[in-house]
């Protein structure tokens, strides 16, 4: 029905797009559908549907062939990412690990580190987290705690990671660490962990508001040895990593959100056509009418965009400020688009039997993770402001410089 109103999305159009939007359906219906209630008092997917995607072809999409992916553009990544999306099945982490950790890899990895790890990455028998976020940080990358103290052959990795996704199940996760310790430069590093060391401990994973079915934890490292082998790029760059990388993390983030809204107005388009009151279906109320008006206009004038960022990706075009912009307006509006939606529904719409209900208490974490909606907007503004930033920062230098000559002077 949305397709007699909204124009036609020419980056999903071709004949390779459709046969990969009918093989993602049928995905879903053999293999997530009758599962995900289980899942969700599980508190995570099974390890069987993750084999399953990977015989499908369906992780790492966009990865090289000669390291197991599929060798095609983020559009076919972007594709399955919403799929999953419009029908509000959170649980599998399938994004984050072939959209965040498999480039993470492939962009900045040895070759032996890529062919050890992207294959069976895409098989779907190694399951990948990351680990950025802490107790103490959000956000603010620069104040991790968690250290990796250099022992000759190895690093000594000691802290905690908070709210990592596909952490109970993960086999594997590049993890952010201070490799300064104690210095004037502490120095981020990112290193490639396996579970299965000594010292690695997963937490229980986490009772959520939404996303039940994702095994959402903590990771916990006491004394873990991890080769130098497995450092990810260079020692001390692994800030300068992740603001390269964060650009797609956030825009798989803003396609979530696309096919969140996508969902929740079939839904309810669905179910105000055939739901009665007054004698009449819903749909038949100008109010109906309005509010889903303005919900179609939303998602049309969002798909756009994002459209437009998704193409950017391959060509190494996509900005951090356009993926900040993707990011926190896209999330925003499928907010709305949501609760105007479940509104619609009245009191069924908090029936946690209907996807709406999912959709809603799914979606409020995408303002949060992948960087706070209020960090976007000071990402945008330093985007904005570039140059009035560097000058001032290129001023305070001279300040300082000026009190430090005086004070030895003095």
């Amino acid at each position: 029905m949305l397709s007699n109103v909204l124009l036609e999305r020419k980056i999903y159009a071709s004949e390779e797009h459709r046969m990969m939007r009918d093989m993602i359906q049928d995905f879903i219906s053999n293999d997530i559908l009758d599962q995900n209630e289980q899942w969700e008092k599980d508190g995570m997917v099974s390890r069987t549907v993750w084999e399953r995607a990977g015989s499908l072809g369906l992780l790492c999409i966009d990865m090289p062939t000669q390291y197991g992916g599929s060798g095609l553009d983020f559009s076919y990544s972007s594709l399955f990412i919403e799929e999953l999306a419009k029908k509000g099945f959170s649980g599998p982490g399938f994004s984050l690990h072939s959209d965040i950790v498999a480039p993470y890899l492939l962009n900045h990895g040895t070759e032996a580190q890529k062919r050890q790890y992207l294959p069976v990455m895409a098989s779907g028998n190694l399951i990948t987290a990351i680990g950025m976020t802490e107790p103490n940080c959000g956000s603010d990358l620069k104040a991790i705690r968690t250290t990796a103290v250099d022992k000759g052959d190895h690093y000594l990795v000691n802290g905690q990671k908070t709210f990592i996704t596909n952490g109970y199940l993960s086999d594997m996760a590049v993890v952010a660490v201070k490799t300064y310790p104690g210095k004037e430069k502490e120095g981020v590093s990112l290193l490639i962990m396996e579970s299965k060391w000594d010292g690695f401990e997963k937490g229980i994973p986490f009772k959520k508001i939404g996303m039940k079915a994702q095994d959402t934890c903590e990771l916990f490292f006491d004394n873990v040895k991890v080769p130098k082998e497995n450092l990810l790029g260079r020692e001390g760059e692994g800030f300068k990593i992740m603001m390269q990388e964060l650009a797609r993390e956030r825009l798989t983030v803003a396609v979530t959100a696309i096919g969140n809204a996508e969902g929740a107005l079939m839904d309810t388009i669905d179910y105000t056509s055939t739901r009665t009151a007054f004698k009449k279906p819903i749909a038949a109320f100008q109010n109906t009418q309005f509010k889903l008006a303005e919900c179609a206009t939303k998602l049309q004038v969002h798909q756009a965009f994002i459209d437009r960022c998704i193409q950017m990706v391959p060509t190494h075009e996509l900005t951090a400020e356009s993926a900040s912009m993707a990011k926190y307006s896209a999330t925003e509006m499928c907010g709305v688009v949501v609760d105007e939606c479940l509104q619609l529904f009245g009191g069924y719409g908090y029936m946690w039997d209907y996807p709406i209900a999912r959709m809603y208490a799914d979606n409020r974490v995408a303002r949060i993770y992948a960087g706070t909606n209020e960090i976007m907007k000071l990402l945008i503004a330093r985007g904005l402001f570039r140059e009035l930033f560097l000058q001032m920062k290129e001023d305070g230098k001279k300040i300082k410089n000026r009190d430090k000559g005086t004070s030895q002077s003095q």
